[in-house]
């Protein structure tokens, strides 16, 4: 079973930053969209960012201006780069690979800030 390797989560204070990587390079499929999912505590999984194979990204309003999403074609890599964190993105990172014929998700780091 294929597996993407998160890393990057921890514990950080208000107004910190952390930055998550996922590697999908055992994926042997082209690979289109790339993106970070997250679930809250008793929230529903939702959508963080988004970048395609071309580079063009999508953010959650929530995020925008704070994170950025980047990828290594290369090394079929995206990572996330989470500036000026709030309490409120405090919940479970999940990467999602898109290849021609499913997607592929990560098994999840936590990440959590302090107020």
């Amino acid at each position: 079973q294929v597996q993407l390797v998160e890393s990057g989560g921890g514990l950080v204070q208000a107004g910190g930053s952390l930055r998550l990587s996922c590697d999908a390079s055992k994926i042997m499929l082209s690979i289109n969209a790339m993106g970070w999912h997250r679930q809250a505590r008793g929230k529903q999984r939702e959508l963080v960012a988004t970048i395609t194979s071309g580079g063009s990204t999508n953010y959650v309003d929530s995020v925008k201006g704070r994170f950025t999403i980047s990828r290594d074609n290369a090394k079929n890599t995206v990572y996330l780069q989470m500036n000026n964190l709030k309490p409120e993105d405090t919940a479970v990172y999940y990467c999602a690979v898109d290849s021609v014929l499913r997607r592929y998700w990560g098994q999840g780091t936590q990440v959590t800030v302090s107020s």
